[in-house]
């Protein structure tokens, strides 16, 4: 049966002296309490609003390890510290919803800008790459935008994510709307480079 959080007064004397321990730098006092709240943060917080478990269990894993490096930023008041960490994992479910929404719009953003007459197989290859990000390779959309040059992914964030129009692009870029297409082509062909790298590697 899951722990709930401490009503009873002898239950937050005792999470009171478990955190001052934790904050004095004795940071497996954190453990009991970990455990305890383990559970509803998992069945009632964190798999509710993702709906899998893997993902659930991840964000947990997330969610306890944050608990422990930011504990000395909590401040006891007199009540459970249930509600401080249910917070933490309801950010971190944000973040992985944030990420995922990004990540597949940036991947089928990329499976409908990047045909191009010059390079006709493109378009395959995103659509490739789409099908696979959708196949819970999310991740690597993200490290592949971090080894790209930062005009590339400045371009690629600005149309394709931002959605923003050409002309804006490359207003904010400094450079002619030519420019800038030819630009988000070069950055398109870089990203399914870096990404093709990435897949015969992993």
């Amino acid at each position: 049966m899951a722990s709930k959080p401490a009503g009873d007064q002898h239950e937050l004397e005792n999470e009171q002296r478990l955190i001052e321990e934790a904050q004095r730098g004795n940071l497996d006092a954190m453990r009991p309490l970990l455990e305890r709240y383990a559970d509803p943060l998992f069945g009632t917080v964190i798999l509710p609003r993702l709906g899998d478990r893997v993902s659930a269990e991840e964000v947990l894993r997330d969610t306890l390890a944050t608990a422990v490096e930011k504990i000395n930023r909590f401040t006891w008041q007199g009540k459970s510290i249930y509600p401080w960490l249910r917070q933490i994992a309801i950010n971190k479910v944000f973040d992985v919803h944030r990420q995922s929404k990004r990540s597949r719009k940036l991947a089928d953003a990329l499976a409908h800008e990047v045909p191009s007459e010059s390079d006709p197989d493109s378009h395959a290859d995103a659509q490739l790459m789409a099908d696979q990000e959708r196949r819970s390779h999310r991740v690597r959309i993200d490290e592949t935008m971090g080894e790209l040059a930062e005009r590339y992914r400045l371009a690629i964030e600005l149309r394709l994510v931002q959605e923003l129009p050409r002309e804006e692009c490359a207003k904010r870029l400094g450079v002619t709307i030519g420019t800038f297409d030819v630009l988000l082509f070069r950055a398109v062909r870089a990203f399914r480079k870096h990404f093709g790298t990435q897949e015969q590697q992993s």
